[in-house]
């Protein structure tokens, strides 16, 4: 895959939401080149314009993809030294527990529980990080409340072009419009924002604001979706390895039927695999734009992943690169509706 080197930076970056600011530095650098505009607002969104052309069907389209990843933060330190935490997005305890996890001045920690992990019963006030320390004084050497902690998990190759990591999602999403913004040379009839949105994990809180400020016509989320295809305790038709996942619909938002439609004639022509996408759980940065002002029309590209919210999601290097691919070709799209 292209310019690989960079998805494994970004997932590695640490960027716990409402802590982005490590992840949006990579993005500025690798925008810099190929952007008309790039500014940051109050929100810490990066917002990145490419121009098109002066077409009588020109649409203002705002990608989104969220910069932020899962995570934790310290709310109160113990007499023994170890760390109580509350969720920054949602993580499931079962899966942190015994896990290792990194503070942003690089203090590393692992994660224990309280009692056994069956009877936390997926209740994360049950677990704590323990970093080593002696007792509270040595603890508050190297953290203090409010600090943030992600998941430490390194970016793996597995069998068949599938890879592994932490913060998958979303640094796919970042990496596919990084790699549709390259390829946009400005010949295209629409004004596309590639927006890096931040809080996303904690209600989809950065891309309102953003597209508030541009007032887009058409709003796409660039996110991941989780797999159907090993077991699990989802059910759907997601599969890892099927192509780049078309939002039709999930719990926060019913995708425009010409967004949708306008998706997949894109896939059609381009010889994109892709497969469509419906989901009862979950949602994303589409939710927002699409509420935002007095309303936007919004879709949604994904690539279908196993373990999310974890520090070992699993995704296909060939959907990513559909992924970005679709968003290309979406933004060069012409639109002849009002």
């Amino acid at each position: 895959m292209r310019n690989e080197a960079l998805l494994e930076e970004l997932t590695q970056a640490f960027g716990v939401a409402g802590f982005e600011g490590e992840v949006r530095e990579i993005i500025r650098r690798e925008a810099q080149p190929y952007a008309d505009e790039i500014r940051e607002d109050a929100m810490g969104n990066l917002i990145v314009l490419k121009k098109g052309t002066d077409s009588p069907n020109k649409k203002r389209i705002m990608f989104a993809a969220h910069m932020d990843e899962i995570g934790f933060m310290v709310k109160k330190i113990l007499p023994d030294g170890t760390l109580l935490i509350c969720n920054l997005g949602w993580n499931w305890a079962g899966s942190a527990y015994n896990e290792r996890v990194r503070f942003r001045n690089g203090v590393t920690g692992v994660v224990g529980c309280r009692g056994s992990i069956e009877d936390a019963k997926n209740d994360v006030k049950k677990l704590f990080v323990d970093i080593g320390a002696k007792d509270a004084e040595d603890a508050k050497k190297y953290v203090r409340l409010g600090d943030p902690c992600g998941y430490m998990g390194p970016y793996l190759h597995m069998q068949n072009d599938r890879i592994c990591s932490k913060s998958l999602d979303n640094r796919i999403g970042c990496w596919q419009l990084l790699e549709a913004l390259r390829d946009n040379d400005g010949s295209g009839p629409n004004d596309v924002y590639y927006v890096f949105t931040v809080q996303e994990e904690l209600g989809c809180r950065g891309s309102g604001p953003a597209a508030e400020a541009i007032r887009p016509d058409i709003g796409v989320a660039v996110d991941i979706t989780p797999a159907h295809d090993y077991p699990c305790d989802l059910e759907g038709s997601n599969e890892v390895g099927k192509g780049v996942a078309v939002k039709v619909c999930d719990p926060s938002v019913v995708c425009d039927e010409r967004i949708v439609s306008a998706m997949e004639t894109c896939c059609r022509q381009m010889e994109i695999p892709y497969q469509l996408e419906v989901i009862d759980q979950g949602g994303t940065d589409a939710s927002s734009m699409n509420l935002s002002h007095y309303g936007v029309r919004v879709g949604g590209i994904a690539v279908a992943t196993r373990y999310p919210h974890c520090q070992s999601c699993v995704a296909s290097l060939k959907d990513i690169e559909a992924g970005a691919r679709l968003c290309a070709a979406f933004a060069k799209h012409e639109f002849i509706w009002g």
